[in-house]
């Protein structure tokens, strides 16, 4: 049977939140019943929405496992992505795609390649997207999910993903075997690296062999993960194909399977056929740390100590000003947690450094420019706890600032400076450029970075206000610029004189910036 167009009207989507976008086509189903497939209708309409009853709540929960026909022998798993838990010492997740629904899922686990004797139940979650007659036919996607808890601090090991007729085991699949290691059980040196704006691309794929050069105890993805949703407006007036996952998904897997890949959402990443905040997708695909202030709702809302390293992951679709379709979603509860979770990790032993990374830029003279719904919800809070390096992406291109204290200079930082965020603000980073087409930078405004340096001076620039409008501001925070493919590594040592040694590459591998972050020196 065809599947009914249900999209909704370009004249009324574009004065609906994303929010009222669902309810609409909540509803337009439902009076539609009879022509949705069965599998939608299992599924809550909108699989990932739908709580167990088959009602909404307004919040994004995890879709029913799923059953399927198709013998487990032919079903082969891709995807493999990992994410740590709570605690990175002690859990891990392990994450995976099939590409028809199996039974009795399951992760084999064990200290040797050969030697895989413990067994872990997973769970399939079963993605439905609805089908738009003329442009796309409905999608059915099948992600799998295992918890390993009570792990070992600083221990390899080694796993297998299987299902019924699967067997990671045998002689066959053994070459699907991958392996992890847990977090220190005490602090010691470690590098980890970080971008925004993947998707798929030969670029992305190039950056993700310098990501694995780096050999980083895990990976942090600022937000515009795949990019399925092409225009980033959170609307279902949006272009979307939900298959761009698979590519993304099978990607990253050389490197996904072995480096935790910790995302957060940016605004192509609020999917609006899946909930009312657009994050059913989100939820069907990764398993995050369940610490944030509602996993629930906000899945890219948590944080996790690794070493000496705090790290705090947060979702700019709440408080941004230009992109609003969830603009004020967590109704400020986000920001509390925030500021709870910043004191609390202040006052952790053995926490040197606090990392803060997500997707709009509070500091940046790129396309996008700075947010200042980012400025005004965060920006205090990350004074107040004197955070120590706050990572973004949205503009598609490595820019990094002097140290701001009072959203303006207070210490420059030239390439291979050091900085003490104690005494001189914060240094913000846009690295961007994980892949995605490049932007610029403002007419007449050079590139510089280490090996091309140019004059210091001020750059025009805009920044978002209240309303989607943007005001002028001449700034002169803007250090370093490079158009280019590129990420973030990040060395951390702790010891007598704990210190972040920050360093950008371009995506063949070459320094294009460092700097050092160091507290009280």
């Amino acid at each position: 049977m065809e599947t009914p167009d249900v999209g909704i009207p370009e004249h009324l989507a574009t004065r609906m939140s994303m929010a009222e976008q669902y309810e609409y086509l909540r509803t337009k189903l439902s009076r539609r019943r009879t022509l949705v497939t069965a599998g939608a209708v299992a599924g809550g309409l909108l699989t990932g929405c739908a709580g167990k009853s088959g009602t909404t709540d307004g919040k994004a929960a995890l879709p029913s496992p799923a059953t399927s026909k198709v013998p487990g022998a032919v079903v082969t798993p891709f995807g493999r992505h990992l994410a740590f838990g709570a605690d990175p010492k002690t859990a891990m997740r392990i994450s995976w795609q099939v590409p028809f629904a199996v039974r009795k899922p399951y992760v084999r686990v064990g200290l040797k390649p050969d030697d895989l004797s413990r067994r872990i139940t997973a769970e399939v979650r079963d993605l439905h997207t609805p089908g738009l007659t003329g442009v796309r036919p409905a999608v059915e996607q099948y992600y799998v999910h295992a918890a390993l808890d009570d792990l070992h601090p600083g221990t390899t090991y080694y796993y297998g993903v299987g299902h019924e007729g699967f067997d990671p085991a045998a002689p066959a699949h053994r070459s699907t075997i991958g392996s992890f290691r847990t977090a220190p059980g005490n602090p010691e040196k470690f590098v980890f690296t970080a971008f925004g704006d993947q998707g798929v691309s030969n670029a992305a794929a190039a950056n993700d062999h310098v990501v694995l050069r780096e050999n980083p105890a895990f990976h942090l993805h600022a937000g515009d993960i795949c990019y399925a949703d092409t225009n980033g407006l959170g609307k279902t007036t949006d272009g979307y194909d939900p298959t761009y996952w698979n590519l993304f998904l099978k990607q990253n897997e050389p490197v996904s399977r072995s480096v935790p890949w910790m995302v957060t959402t940016g605004n192509h990443d609020m999917e609006a056929w899946y909930s009312p905040d657009g994050y059913g997708g989100q939820l069907a695909r990764w398993s995050l740390p369940e610490n944030g202030f509602d996993p629930t709702h906000a899945p890219g809302v948590y944080s996790f100590v690794y070493g000496n390293v705090g790290v705090v992951a947060l979702d700019a679709n709440d408080v941004s000003y230009e992109i609003t379709a969830n603009l004020g979603y967590t109704d400020g509860k986000q920001t509390k947690w925030l500021d709870g979770r910043l004191r609390e990790l202040r006052a952790t032993k053995g926490v040197d450094f606090v990392v803060v990374f997500f997707h709009h830029c509070a500091y940046s003279t790129s396309s996008h420019a700075s947010d200042g719904g980012v400025r005004a919800a965060w920006l205090p809070l990350f004074a107040k706890h004197q955070v120590d390096l706050v990572i973004n992406g949205h503009n598609h291109v490595y820019e990094r600032t002097d140290a701001i204290r009072n959203n303006a200079v207070g210490r420059a930082v030239p390439i291979g400076a050091s900085t003490d965020p104690t005494r001189d603000g914060i240094v913000y980073v846009t690295a961007g450029g994980g892949g995605r087409d490049l932007y610029g930078f403002p007419a007449g405004v050079k590139e510089s970075y280490e090996g091309h340096v140019t004059r210091h001076g001020t750059v025009d620039t805009v920044q978002w206000e209240k309303g989607q409008h943007t005001t002028a501001e001449t700034v002169e925070w803007s250090r370093v610029r490079y158009r280019g493919f590129s990420l973030l590594s990040v060395e951390a040592e702790s010891g007598s004189t704990p210190r972040l040694k920050v360093s950008a590459l371009d995506g063949n591998g070459k320094r294009i910036d460092h700097f050092e972050v160091r507290r009280g020196h």
